[in-house]
């Protein structure tokens, strides 16, 4: 992996996260147009958007880690399962307190808040050096 400026990784990240947003969120809304509701559609959501974007973080962003990739989506999964259940309580707690809020802002406020731990817990853990 070549050495990345902070800046550009952040950049990168925040591209991927949107992304990931978009496949989150869109999903979110196309389970939720068939029925599904808001609680087990956002399950389903974040859980694709989660595969998206270890993919892309892990070409795009960070690089591969050194000891293999096995270990490296098992740090990922511990990560994104952490944040993900951050992000959750958030989303769940905004629609408990204000049911008429759109599911689909729920998702990007409780997102928008959960971004800077993505960050530094994949950089330093999920996708390190050794």
């Amino acid at each position: 992996m070549t050495s990345r400026s902070p800046i550009s990784k952040a950049a990168r990240f925040l591209l991927v996260g949107g992304l990931g947003f978009i496949v989150d969120a869109g999903m979110l809304a196309l389970l939720v147009a068939n029925g599904t509701g808001p609680f087990t559609a956002r399950i389903v959501s974040i859980l694709l958007a989660m595969l998206v974007t270890w993919r892309l973080n892990r070409s795009m962003t960070f690089g591969a880690s050194h000891d293999g990739q096995l270990r490296e989506v098992g740090r990922y999964i511990g990560v994104a399962a952490t944040v993900a259940a951050l992000n959750y309580a958030i989303y769940a707690g905004i629609l408990v307190v204000m049911p008429t809020c759109p599911p689909v802002l729920a998702t990007a406020i409780a997102t928008g808040l959960c971004t800077i731990a993505s960050f530094f817990g994949y950089g330093k853990f999920a996708f390190r050096a050794s």
